[in-house]
């Protein structure tokens, strides 16, 4: 999509599409549409729903699975002052990616509440709960199933869930939930260029290769945590993460590297396999 094309005349729209056609030559995106939109003013919006429809197939879905749903926010319904017998537990929000869930089961949000013991090693501590209540917008559900955003009210205590405390953390039945990883090595694809900036000659920078000993910042499902490169051999790493993930072999995740003060992607990989904790 090329936004904000309501802010620009014609002849540099047009300049600017010739630009992202030869930003995508040599990709997988070379060929593709160019829609120019504007966001704002909701311009070629229906032309854009009309694309994905036509040629974007929906996911295969998978009912008959464990569930398994990705947690991006998390929420304290309470308003102060509230007595204690009117509080509600924590409220979750996040994607089912696979499975089913229904009101009145027990489910499992790992990694849970993580800490540090006397040796300073990481310990997880999963949250036990059960579904309460489920809403899609202002829809009350009686089960919900993958795709679209998700709310679940839980009788977690609201502490825990207040500020988004549980975003990146996995909700799913208890017992059938990934492994949680401090450590993995993944197969990976770095970007040819540094997307969204330019180095002094105007063209963006190209990517250096990963180092031994660097700090990177990777983001697993939802989950963003610091990682440290300590093994590289051609495209393989081996992470030392600077905290806990709920994942699995073959997992998708991206990599992204401090420059300028600011994290930028540098390209993606894929779990091979990692070090778990005991839980």
């Amino acid at each position: 999509m090329q936004n904000k094309v309501d802010l620009i005349q014609e002849d540099q729209a047009l300049v600017h599409y010739g630009q992202i056609q030869d930003f995508v030559k040599g990709t997988v995106a070379e060929g593709s549409p160019i829609v120019p939109i504007s966001a704002q003013l909701k311009l070629n919006i229906d032309a854009v729903v009309e694309y994905i429809y036509k040629h974007i197939p929906v996911p295969v879905r998978d009912f008959s699975a464990d569930p398994h749903m990705i947690l991006i926010r998390s929420f304290d319904v309470n308003k102060p002052g509230y007595e204690v017998g009117n509080l509600e537990g924590g409220v979750v929000g996040g994607s089912i990616l696979r499975g089913v869930v229904k009101i009145g089961q027990d489910i499992e949000i790992r990694p849970g509440i993580v800490v540090r013991d006397n040796q300073n090693n990481l310990v997880s501590r999963p949250l036990l709960s059960r579904i309460m209540s489920l809403y899609t917008e202002s829809n009350k559900l009686q089960f919900a199933v993958p795709g679209g955003l998700i709310g679940v009210g839980t009788l977690i205590d609201p502490s825990l869930t207040r500020a988004d405390r549980l975003t990146g953390r996995v909700l799913g039945s208890v017992g059938t939930l990934p492994s949680l990883f401090v450590e993995i090595e993944i197969n990976f694809f770095l970007l040819r260029r540094l997307l969204g900036t330019k180095s002094e000659g105007k063209k963006q920078a190209k990517i250096e290769k990963l180092l031994k000993g660097e700090y990177l910042q990777v983001n697993i499902g939802a989950n963003k945590i610091g990682a440290r490169v300590t093994g590289v051999k051609a495209d393989l790493a081996r992470l030392l993460l600077n905290g806990v993930a709920c994942a699995e072999k073959g997992d998708n995740i991206a990599i992204s590297r401090r420059i300028d003060k600011y994290w930028r992607l540098i390209g993606w990989a894929k779990i091979e396999r990692g070090r778990a904790l005991d839980v």
